[in-house]
């Protein structure tokens, strides 16, 4: 399978464009020649081992690290010759780094309601009643709406992976990037909220999706495209029916896999 996955349209039509991206960090070479392509309407997986670039590659893509060569365009704007102060509110981001500066003692309603001036910890913004109205549905969307009022630090670790994606939600950003959503999850936990994102994947007037997970299992229902990377090449890419076989998935990890779907939802298991 070629390293570039051929969706049509010029890097300024697209979610995301990344071309011949390497990212070298001291003597560490994180990325390495990189080509990816993300429609507004395309839903991805991005899966690979530890150290694979996955992380990496989600921070070039929220406009938080610039590429050492190469050119990424993100929801048409060029890294580099762009605010990217602008560019981040149009972009939701969950993950681990954010959930980090999310303070314990803040109300989880005040959570997602602070995404609305890309801040953490509520001061002395004020906020409009339609702000208020909208942070209350997204934790209901995701099943949490009775929390509202909680401490967020009080929260179990499946909680707080629903309100820290509602938070990512506020803003309606135009794209949307998950940084391992489901990691520390009990079973119900994974379960309940791979049932949601599978709601917010198949929702036509949801934001360009990037989901960056480890496990086949994490993968949600409405998910329409994979990357597998390893070492920080691409082993793999383009629709997940095409992607998610056993000679990638093999290729990407490093060990013999078996793979099976059964609707929508895959499984992996070493040979």
């Amino acid at each position: 399978m070629p390293d570039a996955y051929p969706t049509d349209g010029s890097p300024e039509d697209l979610a995301i464009a990344v071309d011949g991206v390497r990212v070298v960090r001291g003597q560490n070479v994180l990325l390495d020649d990189l080509n990816w392509r993300v429609a507004p309407e395309e839903r991805w997986v991005v899966l690979g081992p530890n150290g694979a670039g996955k992380t990496t590659l989600l921070a070039l893509a929220s406009g938080r690290m610039h590429p050492t060569t190469g050119t990424v365009h993100v929801l048409g704007e060029r890294l580099g010759a762009v605010d990217v102060f602008e560019l981040r509110p149009r972009i939701g981001l969950s993950s681990a780094a954010m959930a980090d500066r999310i303070p314990p003692e803040e109300t989880v309603h005040d959570v997602v309601l602070t995404a609305a001036y890309a801040v953490v910890g509520r001061f002395r913004e004020e906020y409009e009643a339609l702000d208020d109205v909208r942070a209350r549905a997204l934790l209901d969307q995701f099943g949490v709406a009775q929390l509202a009022e909680r401490r967020y630090g009080t929260l179990s670790e499946g909680e707080r992976k629903r309100v820290q994606i509602a938070r990512a939600l506020m803003t309606d950003p135009e794209l949307l990037l998950l940084d391992e959503p489901a990691a520390g999850l009990d079973l119900g936990g994974r379960e309940d909220l791979v049932r949601r994102l599978a709601e917010l994947a198949s929702d036509e007037t949801a934001p360009a999706l990037v989901l960056v997970t480890h496990h086949v299992e994490e993968i949600p229902p409405g998910i329409t495209h994979a990357l597998l990377l390893r070492g920080g090449k691409a082993v793999a890419q383009g629709k997940i029916g095409d992607v998610l076989v056993p000679e990638h998935l093999s290729a990407a990890f490093g060990l013999p896999l078996a793979v099976h779907d059964e609707a929508g939802r895959y499984y992996a298991r070493a040979i």
